[in-house]
């Protein structure tokens, strides 16, 4: 398959995937348009709710985009605002948690692997990332 050298992707014509606890997931760069390197994607958070703790095969950078978060991670809670961005060594167990009661969590989110996947801590299931949008 041929691919394109270049990708303008709008968000708002994207379709979205839920992710349970009302958190919706929309991908962005992904190997279906040719990323072979890394993936992305917006997640948006409901308020008051979280994503469970999990971990992924490669490192991963999230930039909040709009709303506060906890990160929760090594045992420790980190208060994060729109514009903040992370670094997650691979295989770090961590979640976010919208600290708002009132507005959703909009966060940008960058894996350093094409394949990249996630496992759950609380049942220990991996699923590639990918998988995820074609529920």
């Amino acid at each position: 398959m041929t691919h394109s050298p270049f990708a303008i992707l709008r968000p708002d014509d994207l379709p979205a995937y839920e992710r349970g606890n009302g958190a919706r997931t929309i991908p962005l760069v992904t190997p279906r348009i040719g990323a072979a390197t890394f993936i992305s994607g917006i997640t948006e958070i409901p308020a008051d709710a979280a994503i469970p703790f999990h971990s992924h095969n490669c490192e991963e950078s999230v930039v909040l985009l709009s709303g506060e978060a906890w990160l929760d991670i090594a045992e420790e809670e980190h208060a994060l605002k729109a514009g903040d961005a992370t670094f997650i060594t691979a295989n770090a167990a961590h979640r976010f948690r919208n600290r708002s009661s009132s507005a959703p969590l909009r966060i940008l989110w960058i894996y350093a692997n094409a394949a990249a996947t996630r496992t759950l801590v609380e049942t220990g299931e991996t699923h590639p990332v990918s998988a995820e949008h074609a529920r």
